[in-house]
């Protein structure tokens, strides 16, 4: 069986047993005041084409009455709003049964249920009938035929008799319809086909109308409620365009004001006259003034490209500028710093790091290498030959540093086994500088460590004798005279250990003296 749902809030419906059991003439009787509603906007339209070109443009204006459904939340179109305009007419009708319509009608085709139904034509007309309580409105719903009003008076009459009414109907018939409208009536009375003859009578309602069909009892008090508070709006804005047109009524205008009013309006029409001439004349002004103002910006423009570029220029000086300010400043900074490293650099005395003399006890001391030996404290030969090498490599390196060339001697500094060269024309005498403990070669390697002594006592003599000549202030502790320093002798042969030690203490002594003089020395010739 088909179900029905609310088609606004979509809520299953229970079909009412009237509607179930509905008829033709019932549906006929519902679906009349839609195809009346449908013929009144036709004659609305067609006056309205008529007059639309005779009216006065003042009465043009056609103010209708709002559409219903504004309120309910529904669409809206030229029809439906035709159609909501329309009032309803208070209608009095003739409800013929099926069984006072009779069996041997033939459907027709004009009537929206002919497919589902069996009512005739009389009854399809018959259906609605104004009433004489509205004569306003009856106009806008279909008339009664007489063929209809006979229809209906018959169908009437009939209630009383029934089987009398049935074989008048029948007259003209042959006996084979009588079977065929038998099935027809008994198909209409199923269940199925009059709720499809419902469905089908919702859906022509709903495509007549601007409400989809069939609606809940809550949904269309919704909608009254809605439709009842527009009709207060529509009323109130009718009520107010006849209190308008009524005082419009009231206010019209007399010759004499009418007389004065268009003397006043050749007044505004001559000062609009002088208005316009003042206006063209400052419309003239305003362009000659536009066009100067249009020179202005252009000669603006200009100025602001040319300020543009400044600023670019500018900028761009600004940050060589700044570029050059920071290098300088770095430059600045590199020099004060090397500065101040050559200061310091000049006052250190590299020979001193180089060569760092000091004294151990009795003995002295070059880089930590103790120089002699005494009975008491015995010292290796490695030790003293390790001495005597940085001995004889300090006065060559500060020999080369004062550009001094020795005379007789040439100093050959090779560390623990340094030479010294004793030159004589063209012969050459080279004396090892270090000795050994080795006892068959002592007392020879002892008297060649002696000569070899001997050569750089004498080279430091000629330097301490350069450096008193090159400073008249500088004068050296001990005094050097052949193999002597200070009355001691340097030679180690026939010579007490305590004397010798002592003897190589005033060397190292002298020795840095001279360190000193090279250190002024340097510093006088990198000042030059």
């Amino acid at each position: 069986m088909q179900a029905f749902t609310c088609q606004r809030c979509k809520q299953p419906l229970r079909i009412d047993d009237s509607l179930a059991d509905l008829d033709s003439a019932s549906a006929d009787l519902l679906t009349a005041p839609l195809s009346a509603e449908e013929q009144y906007q036709q004659q609305l339209r067609q006056q309205s084409s008529q007059h639309s070109t005779t009216k006065d443009p003042l009465t043009k204006r056609h103010v209708g009455v709002g559409n219903k459904q504004s309120m309910a939340g529904g669409g809206s179109n030229n029809n439906r709003s035709m159609r909501d305009s329309l009032p309803l007419p208070s209608e009095s009708f003739v409800v013929l049964t099926r069984s006072q319509v009779g069996q041997n009608q033939v459907p027709s085709s004009s009537s929206p249920l002919a497919s589902y139904s069996s009512s005739s034509p009389a009854t399809t007309t018959a259906t609605a009938i104004p009433s004489s309580s509205s004569p306003a409105t009856s106009n806008h719903h279909l008339t009664t035929s007489p063929h209809a009003t006979s229809a209906a008076a018959t169908t009437t009459t009939s209630n009383n008799q029934p089987h009398h009414t049935t074989t008048s109907t029948a007259t003209g018939a042959n006996n084979g319809s009588s079977s065929t409208h038998d099935d027809t009536s008994n198909r209409n009375n199923s269940l199925s086909h009059r709720l499809r003859v419902a469905n089908r009578l919702f859906n022509i309602i709903s495509s007549k109308s601007s409400i989809d069909h069939p609606m809940c009892q809550e949904c269309t008090d919704l909608l009254l409620e809605s439709l009842e508070k527009e009709l207060e709006d529509v009323s109130r804005e009718r009520d107010a365009y006849i209190e308008f047109f009524a005082k419009i009524k009231e206010n019209r205008v007399d010759d004499d004001m009418r007389k004065e009013l268009e003397h006043a309006v050749e007044q505004l029409k001559e000062a609009e006259k002088e208005a316009l001439a003042e206006l063209s004349k400052a419309q003239s002004e305003h362009e000659l003034v536009q066009q100067e103002l249009e020179e202005l910006e252009r000669e603006l423009k200009a100025l602001d490209d040319r300020e543009e570029r400044f600023w670019e220029q500018y900028n761009d000086y600004e940050i060589k500028l700044e570029n050059f300010q920071n290098e300088r400043d770095s430059i600045n900074l590199k020099y004060d710093h090397d500065v101040k490293q050559y200061e310091r650099l000049q006052r250190t005395v590299v020979y001193n790091d180089a060569f760092c003399i000091s004294q151990d006890g009795p003995f002295g001391t070059i880089n930590g290498f103790r120089l002699g030996r005494l009975s008491s404290h015995p010292v290796e030969w490695s030790e003293i030959n390790a001495a005597c090498g940085q001995t004889l490599l300090l006065l060559y390196t500060v020999a080369n540093k004062l550009k001094f060339q020795f005379k007789t001697y040439r100093l050959v500094p090779m560390g623990s086994f340094s030479r010294v060269e004793k030159v004589d024309g063209d012969i050459v005498n080279s004396y090892e500088l270090y000795g050994s403990e080795i006892g068959l070669s002592r007392m020879f390697l002892n008297r060649r460590f002696d000569h070899a002594m001997e050569g750089m006592l004498n080279c430091l003599k000629q330097l301490t004798d350069f450096a008193e000549e090159r400073d008249r202030s500088l004068r050296f502790p001990y005094r050097i005279h052949k193999d002597k320093i200070g009355d001691l002798s340097i030679r180690v042969q026939f010579n007490q250990d305590e004397a010798w030690t002592r003897a190589l203490k005033y060397m190292l002594t002298n020795m840095k003296w001279v360190l000193v003089f090279a250190s002024r020395a340097n510093v006088s010739v990198e000042s030059h």
